[in-house]
């Protein structure tokens, strides 16, 4: 198997599809077997993407805070099942410990998405809150937890917000600085640091622009554009769940820095890729055979032993990071570009990661690739008109027209998000479209998808 040339080949055919825009490196044994850079790195089209190329890591990020409590814990600092209220007794929840913010097992509701509190604040009072107004945020809320903590696994961003807080107070330092000099360096990762370049500016043109698909077809940074910027400018003062930005190869320093126990010993390393065990003592694993630990999801697969990652995403952005521990393997790819296609998306994603585990990929297509050619467009005037809306469902078709010849839809996402798009022929009476996998089918004056049955108004 010829990985170099088959994960170059798929990354080529998904950016030829506009679907993949950034950088991807695979590593065994610490020598790099695949890497390569497709796009580029502003709207514009003026920057090419380097390899070098500096990313944002969204979520990717966790790892880094759990790394720094748990170097607060080797330093006698504090203890996991210490409640987060010793430390921060303004806080409202009790039995709420460190150790449910690093699993995200607290019982915290589901209301508290860090969107209703950053984008009001930047939207309404034209400011960047600080993480330190997180606890304020939460406690003025008023709401109760959900459920006992450590009943149920429920992934949220404020855990890691809380945990970042956690560490400034507990180590005396901005918690950039303390994960600059305690772990980024110490890793060997040279080119890595937590930045907020919405609201300090960009150090760097090497940084990449996170670009969003505006509905023109254009691409806009994602902190200019009308729908996204709220959230994406508003949340530039939180740390601990976002804001480390890195290259491939300061990630495979990483990579490095973790079976040489640069940072973290190899015991620290167990607790961390370990599942977290609800109060019913078993372990949680998620519907894809996955745990989460402290800041990584964990996999026991059958041929390649433990295997612990993370992925990341921001409005224009997608980020892998995936660490063999039994074998000496690591993958990066990171994409700053809004994919046109879902399905050459998706095929260039889960190709790289199946030849990373020594499998065959399945080809990038897009749904042009699929679409019935020369359509017989004789019905479908009789499938243009209001449907009915099916209840519980947070994606509706409302309205199927006629453009230019071919089949359209208007569609409501979350009860307020209007959509527009063409529907693409795959087969009988069945469409599809591009940014994502709904599949309508028409049958006698009514609309199928999602198991729903509408009919025509």
């Amino acid at each position: 198997m010829n990985k170099q040339k088959m994960m170059d080949s798929l990354a080529r055919e998904a950016y030829e599809r506009g679907s993949f825009n950034g950088v991807w490196l695979y590593a065994e044994n610490g020598e790099i077997v695949s890497k390569g850079a497709y796009g580029f790195r502003d709207a514009e089209d003026k920057l090419p993407m380097l390899e070098d190329t500096i990313f944002e890591m969204a979520s990717v990020t966790k790892m880094f805070t759990a790394t720094a409590v748990m170097l607060l814990v080797r330093e006698g600092k504090l203890k996991l099942d210490d409640e987060y209220a010793k430390y921060f007794p303004e806080f409202p929840y009790a039995g709420v410990t460190i150790r449910h913010l690093l699993t995200h097992t607290s019982g915290m509701s589901e209301e508290f998405d860090t969107e209703d509190w950053v984008a009001p604040a930047w939207e309404d009072e034209h400011r960047i809150p600080p993480c330190s107004e997180i606890i304020d945020f939460i406690r003025d809320s008023d709401e109760e937890l959900d459920c006992a903590p450590g009943e149920r696994f429920e992934y949220s961003d404020i855990h890691y917000c809380l945990l970042a807080n956690l560490v400034e107070k507990l180590s005396g330092e901005k918690f950039e600085d303390y994960l600059k000099q305690n772990v980024l360096e110490p890793a060997g990762m040279k080119d890595s640091a937590i930045l907020h370049t919405r609201r300090d500016g960009r150090p760097s043109d090497r940084i990449a622009r996170n670009m969003v698909l505006e509905d023109d077809g254009t691409y806009v940074p994602s902190d200019l554009s009308e729908e996204t910027a709220p959230y994406v400018v508003g949340s530039d003062g939180l740390n601990g769940c976002d804001y480390l930005y890195t290259t491939i190869f300061d990630m495979l320093a990483w990579d490095r820095a973790l079976r040489e126990e640069k940072v973290l010993t190899r015991e620290e390393q167990t607790v961390m890729f370990t599942p977290v065990k609800l109060n019913s003592g078993e372990e949680y694993i998620d519907e894809d055979d996955e745990g989460y630990g402290f800041g990584w999801a964990i996999v026991n697969d059958e041929d390649h032993g433990l295997i612990v990652s993370h992925s990341g995403g921001m409005p224009g952005l997608e980020t892998w990071f995936e660490h063999f521990v039994d074998e000496d393997r690591t993958l990066v790819i990171l994409n700053c570009r809004d994919y046109a296609d879902i399905r050459a998306f998706v095929a260039f994603w889960d190709g790289l990661r199946a030849i990373a585990h020594d499998e065959e990929p399945e080809a990038v297509v897009s749904i042009e690739d699929i679409s019935v050619k020369a359509p017989d467009k004789s019905k479908w005037k009789s499938f243009c008109g209001k449907y009915e809306h099916p209840e519980d469902s947070d994606f509706v078709v409302d309205k199927v027209f006629m453009k230019k010849g071919e089949l359209w839809a208007n569609a409501i996402k979350d009860e307020k998000d209007e959509l527009t798009f063409r529907l693409y022929p795959i087969g009988e009476n069945e469409f599809g479209r591009k940014r994502g996998f709904l599949k309508l089918t028409f049958g006698n004056g009514c609309l199928m998808y999602d198991d729903f049955i509408c009919k025509k108004r």
